[in-house]
């Protein structure tokens, strides 16, 4: 049940997903973000990029720490306006360069508690900024959004 009440409120669901690393995955998150917030759609980013969370720093938010509500985590308010709601592990870390080096269970976990416990409130779009390839984490991703609004994906490539 709770999986229903914090996304009840987001209408449309993205992710930005490649096959490699270092394609522009995490820009292209952003970017897409900051357009859609321009064109006035309340939006939110959700980082399940664990090992290398780069949207914190990209939006300049690296310093934030998460705060919990009743209805679970309190996302991070990012950018000019403070208008995107962002979640990531790279607001849990203790220092922002610390390594991540979990095993898939505990990874996967984590993605199913940032799907259920993350209060996003009401939001167009939420945003979902996966880590590199087809990991354990794409699959519980999917799985974990599955009973919600799943818009689709972008998949990031290169030409070579």
């Amino acid at each position: 049940l709770a999986e229903r009440t914090n996304l009840a409120g987001v209408q449309h669901i993205l992710l930005v997903l490649s096959g490699k690393g270092g394609v522009g995955k995490s820009t292209l998150s952003t970017e897409l973000a900051l357009a859609l917030r321009n064109a006035g759609k309340r939006v939110g980013i959700l980082d399940v990029d664990l090992c290398g969370p780069s949207i914190p720093r990209m939006l300049r938010a690296q310093d934030s720490a998460v705060h919990q509500c009743d209805s679970g985590w309190v996302p991070v308010l990012v950018g000019q306006d403070r208008a995107i709601a962002l979640m990531s592990i790279g607001f849990l870390l203790e220092r922002t360069d610390d390594a991540v080096v979990w095993r898939g269970p505990k990874k996967n976990a984590l993605i199913k508690q940032f799907v259920t416990d993350v209060a996003w409130g009401d939001l167009d779009f939420l945003i979902v900024d996966t880590p590199p390839g087809t990991s354990d984490e794409h699959i519980s991703t999917v799985e974990a959004l599955r009973p919600h609004r799943l818009l689709g994906a972008v998949l990031v490539t290169t030409p070579q």
